[in-house]
């Protein structure tokens, strides 16, 4: 049989009443057909309006169950122990992990005392301070809680307040795990920071090594011409001294005139003697070009270390960009437009390494162009020095504007790069009351700018 209640057999009431006669009511009883017509039309909407109303309270159902469902779903996936209570402490809800970690089933936990849950009496105790409080969360409180075996076991309990629609205190949400799981997880998480910092310093180390690749590239290259000279002037010397040698010798046997003039032709002593003063200027020469190499390479072992000194900072850059240049490709030119003398403080190895790195990426960056240029010139304002850097590259691509600073990010092949050289720089700039930043020219190429306060001497020279 059809169900009468389905909707594809539910009639309006004008519908039944259109499948009967309707009695004729005479004048007497006072109804004419016009009254009918209204009563039918007003069933018909208050059926309407039922429809509607039924239909809704499906939906609100429905959507009541769904969320019944996603709340117990979330409940029993919560893997801390969870219990719902109300003031004087009788248990209202529990989830599965309390259940499992008690080992008693969850109505037999429902309409218990939350303080049964518990090993002791101080225990006991701090649960009850916890739940005569105003509702404020309580964190990490250490108690004893009851295992399924019979022991106890510590666990860290956080105890919140639980209000009603009108701001009172109903109740408390007690959640919490064992105490042994977070010492693993605190554990767990202490040496995966500690293998972090490894893995930077490691890191770190990398990038100083490679920017230390390129300054020994250059200082093999610079040490090569004084030291070449050096060698040469010692062979020449070397020789000089085997000739005056057999002409001293010559002499102290008693050699005639005639013989120490032949022998003195013979030897040319007369050159020997003349040329031993430039061949001993020039073998100081190159020692001393030799040391003021190894003093610039002393001033870049101190990038470590936090120093405070006063240095010429456009030495410094002329410093760096000499030793990239020698290293790097001869076809790459720097154009420099510096003043003589600009004063700031902190650490010169540092800042010549900020340089070097600038000046390396420059010239990384136009290896494709035809004639790769790099302009570097110097603003000096009241209390800062601005030192841009322009080169004619491709530029930077605009999504990589705000990354360029970021820790391993680089835009180089694998292997071409770490991606912490320009990070390491924006933090050496910073940790020297500076700013590095990034832009690209308007008439092309990149432009970094490294602002950088003058000493206090260069700000006001009239101070002293």
């Amino acid at each position: 049989m059809a169900d009468p209640h389905s909707p594809g057999m539910q009639q309006t009431p004008s519908q039944i009443l259109a499948g009967e006669a309707v009695p004729e009511l005479g004048a007497s009883e006072g109804l004419g057909d016009q009254a009918w017509i209204s009563v039918i039309q007003k069933m018909d909407e208050v059926y309407s309006d039922l429809l509607r109303y039924e239909v809704a309270l499906e939906e609100k159902n429905a959507a009541l169950e769904d969320s019944q469902n996603f709340i117990l779903s979330v409940l029993t996936s919560i893997s801390d122990i969870l219990i719902v209570c109300n003031r004087a402490g009788v248990i209202e809800d529990v989830n599965e992990s309390l259940v499992r970690f008690t080992g008693r089933p969850s109505e037999q936990l429902r309409g218990s005392s939350v303080f049964d849950l518990f090993a002791d009496q101080p225990s006991r105790e701090m649960v009850e301070q916890l739940l005569q409080g105003s509702g404020e969360t309580q964190h990490d409180c250490e108690l004893n809680l009851k295992t399924a075996e019979g022991g106890a076991m510590p666990v860290s309990l956080n105890c919140t307040g639980r209000f009603s629609s009108l701001g009172k205190l109903v109740g408390h949400v007690i959640t919490g795990r064992p105490v042994g799981e977070l010492r693993r997880a605190y554990q767990a998480l202490r040496d995966a920071h500690e293998e972090l910092k490894r893995t930077q310093q490691q890191l770190l180390h990398s990038e100083k090594m490679a920017s230390l690749g390129r300054l020994v590239a250059g200082v093999a290259h610079e040490l090569n011409n004084p030291i070449s000279f050096i060698l040469g002037n010692v062979h020449a010397l070397r020789r000089y001294t085997d000739r005056l040698q057999k002409y001293l010798h010559a002499l102290h046997a008693g050699a005639s005139l005639e013989e120490r003039e032949a022998l003195r032709q013979e030897l040319r002593i007369d050159r020997v003697v003349g040329d031993l003063e430039p061949l001993i200027e020039g073998t100081v020469e190159g020692a001393e070009r030799t040391r003021d190499i190894v003093d610039n390479l002393k001033r870049f072992s101190a990038l470590d270390r936090e120093e405070n000194d006063q240095f010429n900072l456009v030495e410094t850059i002329e410093r760096a960009v000499h030793w990239v240049q020698k290293a790097g490709s001869t076809r790459f030119v720097v154009d420099m437009d510096l003043p003589s003398d600009i004063q700031v403080s902190g650490s010169e190895g540092q800042m010549q390494q900020v340089f070097m790195n600038l000046v390396q990426n420059a010239m990384d960056a136009t290896a494709g162009v035809k004639e790769p240029k790099l302009h570097i010139t110097v603003e000096k304002g009241p209390s800062f020095a601005h030192v841009r850097l322009h080169d004619n590259g491709a530029g930077i691509d605009a999504g990589h504007l705000r990354q360029i600073f970021d820790p391993f990010f680089t835009t180089k092949p694998v292997g071409k790069g770490t991606g912490l050289g320009l990070s390491i720089s924006y933090g050496i700039v910073e940790r020297h009351g500076g700013q590095l930043s990034v832009n690209n020219h308007p008439d092309g190429g990149a432009q970094f700018v490294v602002a950088l306060p003058l000493c206090q001497s260069s700000v006001n020279p009239d101070s002293h």
